[in-house]
């Protein structure tokens, strides 16, 4: 079987529908979206124990207002400067949609309204903190929302993807006072820089691109991330994100979500990782290699041709040795 082959048969399989017996009462329905989103098949790590009533308060409330649930996803909005596949998505992002289809799929199945998963972007940020170009994080963008588009034509109707950029809801004069405020009063809480361990250092080495001299100051990753934890705490991200019928998803563990992963074998996040496939016997799986898993991976490419994948990032995938 070709990569090409598998992907499509993948993407086919999102088409098939399971049969279904509609639930007797509010309650049942409730239970049964709770557990299909918890469930240890497709979530990598424990949920935080404060958070469970969060999880089920919006799925009862969506239920009983007959709304669809409500799936946030916050992340960069970018793809990361150092991959040869920037500025564009790439398989990473398509494979990881895949996976939460097929995780949120049994819900779908049985409650009309569906499921909304909203994937929340930071772009408004990472030009300043990490001197992404605005044309990259554009460009981005364009092929995040090629890639939701093409997806129409394989998920249920009533299982919708979209991509919220903070700065679509910002004035530009108002995110600058936001934050502005938000990092003078990280400062004093802080009693001035964040102090970085090792791991924390690296972060933010891997995500910045220096501007010529910037690394001349001693303290420019400290800076960063004041930025950064600064930007977390403005008060117009932080009211869409935590809206109380939102239930926020992520990839890697993290207080206050569920933890999902990006692929069955990954948890690596997908705006700074790229998709890969494994081979195995006649069949593959899907990966999302960090930055160092691609650098420690050997792998040859395969040219692939899937209609309606015609940006240059899917004309081939990496497939792992």
């Amino acid at each position: 079987m070709k990569a090409e082959d598998f992907i499509q048969k993948r993407l086919n399989d999102l088409k098939v529908a399971q049969k279904v017996t509609p639930f007797k009462s509010e309650k049942d329905l409730a239970d049964f979206v709770f557990k299909t989103l918890m469930s240890k098949k497709f979530r990598k790590f424990a949920v935080t124990p404060e958070y469970i009533p969060h999880i089920q308060e919006a799925i009862g409330n969506s239920i009983k207002n007959n709304l669809p649930i409500k799936l946030l996803f916050p992340f960069g909005g970018y793809k990361l400067w150092r991959l040869e596949e920037t500025p564009e998505a790439d398989w990473a992002e398509l494979f990881s949609m895949m996976y939460f289809t097929k995780w949120v799929k049994p819900i779908a199945e049985v409650y009309k309204p569906g499921v909304e998963f909203d994937f929340s972007s930071d772009d408004i940020v990472v030009e300043r903190m990490n001197n992404i170009p605005k044309a990259d994080t554009e460009s981005y963008a364009r092929s995040f929302n090629m890639i939701i588009n093409f997806l129409k034509e394989y998920i249920p109707t009533n299982i919708k993807f979209s991509l919220t950029p903070v700065s679509s809801y910002y004035q530009p004069e108002e995110f600058e006072k936001d934050l502005k405020e938000k990092i003078a009063l990280m400062e004093k809480e802080l009693g001035g820089l964040p102090k970085l361990d090792d791991r924390s250092r690296r972060m933010v080495e891997l995500n910045v691109r220096l501007k010529p001299g910037q690394d001349q100051d001693p303290l420019w990753r400290e800076k960063v991330e004041l930025l950064h934890q600064s930007y977390y705490t403005i008060p117009k991200r932080r009211a869409y994100n935590r809206a109380k019928e939102k239930i926020i998803v992520f990839c890697l563990k993290m207080e206050n979500c569920i933890p999902i992963g990006t692929t069955k074998t990954s948890v690596a996040k997908f705006w700074p990782g790229v998709g890969a496939l494994k081979k195995t016997d006649d069949t593959f799986s899907e990966y999302v290699l960090s930055p160092s898993q691609l650098e420690s991976s050997h792998f040859t490419k395969e040219e692939t041709m899937i209609k309606g994948l015609d940006s240059k990032n899917f004309k081939s995938i990496r497939v792992l040795s």
